[in-house]
């Protein structure tokens, strides 16, 4: 059996551009990927905070500490310049690698710098 588990998360990430002409995808700091473990071209889903949309691209790099989070093509339309957007990254692993997986966890603060990591999410109380 094999499932599907959250990989990488980028927390209250900031979109800073939002290019409806610009050739699809979400344009995010090279360096943020690379933290989070996300390749270039690889599947996406973003959640906007802000508005309530959720959609599926695909990542591409931006400049290196720019802190640039650029939503384009299409979905510039389920995204504008402030919102706040959780960004996931997800794998399909095996029953047998569960026990050892723990997801890439950035939280970003309002210019999308790294305020801290984790790999785990704390159990939600009541």
């Amino acid at each position: 059996m094999y499932l599907t588990l959250l990989k990488a998360k980028l927390h209250h990430a900031r979109v800073t551009h939002s290019e409806l002409l610009y050739e699809g995808s979400c344009a995010i700091d090279s360096d943020l990927l690379k933290r989070a473990g996300i390749f270039e071209y690889e599947q996406i889903h973003i959640y906007n905070l802000t508005n309530g949309e959720r959609f599926t691209t695909y990542a591409i790099r931006a400049e290196a500490g720019s802190g640039i989070i650029s939503v384009n093509g299409a979905a510039a339309r389920r995204a504008a310049v402030g919102d706040i957007l959780i960004i996931c990254a997800y794998a399909v692993l095996a029953r047998e690698e569960l026990a050892s997986h723990h997801p890439t966890l950035l939280y970003l603060d309002a210019r999308n710098r790294i305020l801290r990591t984790g790999s785990a999410i704390p159990v939600q109380m009541a």
